[in-house]
């Protein structure tokens, strides 16, 4: 009964009848909004919260703190949302580990789906596959024919066990009727310091983790997992269009609160944070520095999205036996 009740006066001292214009004027009630990022700061959740904090603190009249809560693939700042208090003070940036962990991390302390509800869709970027200048790959076709030629396999790093580069090239390895020997590291420094050494001969992350070094030439890449090709790199074929028709593998960035969260408030912050992501420098860092194709929807178009990540990443966790370890 008490958080009905405080869910009730929350919404009732927060909305109640005012027009829509005097509820982007008004200050939000706490004055202190908190945004957690499950991540280690500098990573690209922590970069997408950090960038949209000033914005949101002017248009919503609040202090906006950014609090960084790492572990298990996201899922510790994750529960310390679904634990949280549905009155519109506490939100949490996810990356797309947050639609895997369910499967990969079974004894999760919180469901996924009623614990948390959808806020806004970001936006997506596709990851690239990528080999150090002195290997002989040129084509994803020449990496599938080197699998099955090589004993086992040829290796590849990604940013972590279970992480969606895994699980891309595991999906790929089984339509290709080959072999790939995974090499998972701390995150993305690690790997692209090895991929840079020429330590590793395949890599495979997010643009927004490779673009550096693809422009510079350091890095060749071989293929892009998106389901067009991405406009900052229109010479990089996709998987799809190398033979395998319908792969896709997207990184995503969402946005969740605490479930029975008021609509009114998760709407005006929605609202808020599209219009900070709109904003012409805003945009123009996530699309040119993070190479994130900006979508900015709303609950309905997230829910939809996770439902269908959280399936087809799910299916290839539990059919490839794939542990968090």
């Amino acid at each position: 009964m008490p958080s009905i009740t405080r869910r009730g006066l929350t919404a009732a001292a927060f909305i109640a009848p005012l027009a829509p214009a005097v509820l982007r004027a008004q200050s939000w009630p706490s004055g202190t909004i908190r945004i957690i990022a499950p991540f280690p700061p500098g990573g690209s959740v922590d970069a997408l919260a950090r960038l949209a904090q000033p914005v949101l603190e002017r248009s919503l009249g609040a202090t906006v703190i950014v609090e960084n809560r790492a572990g298990a693939g996201g899922s510790v700042g994750a529960n310390a949302v679904a634990k949280a208090a549905p009155d519109g003070n506490t939100w949490l940036f996810v990356f797309d580990t947050h639609a895997v962990n369910p499967t990969l991390l079974p004894n999760m302390p919180f469901d996924s789906v009623k614990d948390l509800d959808p806020v806004m869709l970001i936006g997506t970027a596709p990851m690239v596959l990528v080999t150090h200048p002195s290997q002989p790959f040129r084509t994803l076709a020449d990496v599938v024919q080197a699998g099955k030629d090589r004993a086992g396999g040829v290796p590849y790093g990604t940013i972590g066990n279970g992480s969606l580069g895994h699980l891309a090239m595991t999906l790929l390895a089984r339509r290709a009727a080959t072999t790939f020997n995974h090499i998972p590291y701390r995150g993305g420094g690690p790997l692209v310091n090895d991929a840079l050494g020429g330590h590793v001969p395949l890599s495979i992350a997010s643009v927004a983790v490779l673009a550096t070094h693809l422009t510079a030439g350091t890095l060749r890449p071989l293929a892009q997992t998106g389901a067009q090709r991405a406009t900052t790199l229109p010479q990089v074929p996709t998987v799809a269009e190398s033979g395998f028709a319908g792969f896709e593998a997207e990184a995503w960035w969402g946005v969740f609160a605490p479930a029975g969260t008021p609509g009114p408030i998760v709407a005006r912050f929605q609202q808020a944070l599209s219009a900070a992501f709109r904003e012409p420098a805003t945009a123009k860092q996530l699309t040119e520095t993070q190479q994130i194709k900006l979508l900015a929807s709303g609950p309905n178009e997230l829910r939809t999205f996770f439902a269908d990540q959280m399936k087809i990443w799910g299916d290839v966790v539990r059919e490839n036996s794939i542990t968090a370890s």
